[in-house]
């Protein structure tokens, strides 16, 4: 049985200069046919692929205008979903919208379940699975970087690399399964050495590839940078600088901040999720105490830790406890306010961490921001991040597959110093092949697909 064609609104709901509906199957022409009368008298399914034409969207059955309306015409199997494809533009009020989609479900559409467009390229092979999961990355980035690494997944770069992989160990496990099952054959003979050499390369690769991963979330989700203090250091203040906006209250009454603040920021190509936090310390307030104890929560979740200080003040055993909470943790300390008499002894913070660690700034100043921004690049990101060449895994699935991969390999190569039979190699070079079809949704399970996909916004 054919799909049924399906049909969804494909921007965002509410006021606006245009709205797109968007139709995708095989009934998809003589639906739009029912409900569009085009100003030159025209048929859409007579018309050449690729073209646009105005007109208006009627109810058939009483002759309503419902709108004026572009209807673009795509033929199947030159579109997004190698399916017929039409896209009706029309105004962007909510009422117009919902009904050029309703007509088009009483004359027989069906609406889309989220990602089902993007769903029926990947079935279609139009994209494999980890080019459908770079489209949803593409509308949800959140920062320039992840933004242009999700181009690039989408335009193949991780699907080729992992293919190549695959075609290796496809290689190897052919001519294994060959040798045992034809021995009378003359063929070149692949001794466990040639083996042992190809799969240490191969998981080399692979062992590449994982350890792109911590760097590709940091692409795609940001940084994430806690900004942690007694009450009255600067916190919301440093938020703000780095923002350019004033977007966190400042004042001078401790315990402003009882939530936490999360917002996304570009740092001379680095991408930050910042997130400022309730000041910690001991209080007797239950909604301050909360912040708090989220403070220390995010603190523990966090890539970077910025500590704030206050040059003005006495170090106290709030900032030892501070210092204790962060042991271990990558961190920057930022003694502020050093345009005020400095009353911190900088040796008592030298007992918690190295001198390279600490920054001085006076965020009220604006002295200091630009030796900050520098380190926080020269922290994270070594020299020029190419994410348009590059392959960097962004993808917790992608990752999981990988290590599984790896784990497969590492067994071959085991069982090569164990002198185990050649038939014990080829299973596990083929569960090596296996998850690393994963990636590219060639071995992986509908309920993983039905998953993936359902993450997608409607329309897309």
């Amino acid at each position: 049985m054919m799909d049924p064609t399906i049909a969804a609104i494909a921007t965002p709901l509410g006021a606006g200069g245009i709205g797109i509906i968007r139709m995708s199957g095989q009934d998809a022409l003589s639906i739009a046919d029912k409900v569009f009368k085009s100003k030159s008298k025209k048929v859409l399914q007579e018309q050449r692929s690729h073209t646009i034409h105005y007109g208006w969207i009627i109810d058939p059955d009483t002759e309503e205008v419902i709108d004026e309306v572009l209807m673009m015409l795509m033929k199947g199997p030159n579109t997004y979903t190698r399916e017929d494809v039409i896209e009706i533009n029309c105004h962007g009020g909510m009422i117009v919208i919902q009904k050029i989609l309703q007509l088009l479900l009483k004359n027989g559409a069906q609406l889309a379940e989220p990602g089902e467009f993007t769903k029926r390229a990947f079935l279609n092979g139009r994209i494999d699975l980890s080019q459908a999961e770079a489209v949803i990355d593409i509308i949800n980035a959140q920062t320039e970087l992840s933004l242009q690494s999700s181009i690039s997944q989408l335009g193949g770069t991780l699907s080729q690399k992992v293919k190549n992989l695959r075609q290796e160990l496809l290689e190897m496990i052919a001519h294994i399964e060959a040798s045992i099952d034809y021995p009378e054959y003359d063929m070149e003979e692949l001794t466990y050495e040639m083996i042992q050499s190809k799969t240490e390369m191969l998981l080399d690769q692979v062992n590449d590839f994982i350890r792109t991963a911590d760097t590709g979330r940091m692409i795609r989700e940001g940084i994430q940078t806690v900004i942690i203090g007694k009450p009255n250091v600067g916190k919301s203040s440093l938020l703000n600088a780095l923002l350019r906006e004033q977007r966190a209250i400042v004042t001078d009454i401790p315990g402003t901040t009882r939530d936490v603040l999360e917002e996304y920021i570009t740092i001379q190509g680095v991408p930050l999720k910042l997130m400022d936090t309730a000041g910690i310390r001991e209080t007797a307030d239950v909604v301050e105490q909360i912040g708090v104890e989220k403070s220390k929560e995010w603190m523990t979740k966090s890539d970077l830790v910025l500590v704030m200080m206050d040059a003005s003040t006495k170090f106290t055993t709030e900032d030892h406890e501070i210092f204790k909470l962060i042991e271990g943790k990558r961190c920057l300390v930022l003694i502020n306010k050093t345009d005020l008499p400095r009353k911190l002894d900088i040796k008592q913070v030298f007992a918690y961490v190295d001198k390279e660690q600490i920054l001085e700034l006076s965020v009220k100043e604006g002295e200091g921001m630009d030796q900050l921004e520098n380190r926080l690049r020269e922290m994270f990101f070594a020299g020029e991040i190419n994410v348009k060449d590059d392959v960097f895994i962004t993808n917790v699935r992608h990752k999981d597959a990988l290590v599984k991969a790896k784990s497969s390999l590492e067994t071959v190569l085991e069982t090569i110093e164990l002198e185990m039979p050649e038939d014990c190699l080829s299973i596990d070079l083929q569960s090596a092949y296996e998850y690393l079809g994963e990636i590219t949704g060639e071995t992986v399970g509908e309920s993983i697909i039905h998953q993936i996909f359902s993450q997608f916004c409607l329309g897309k």
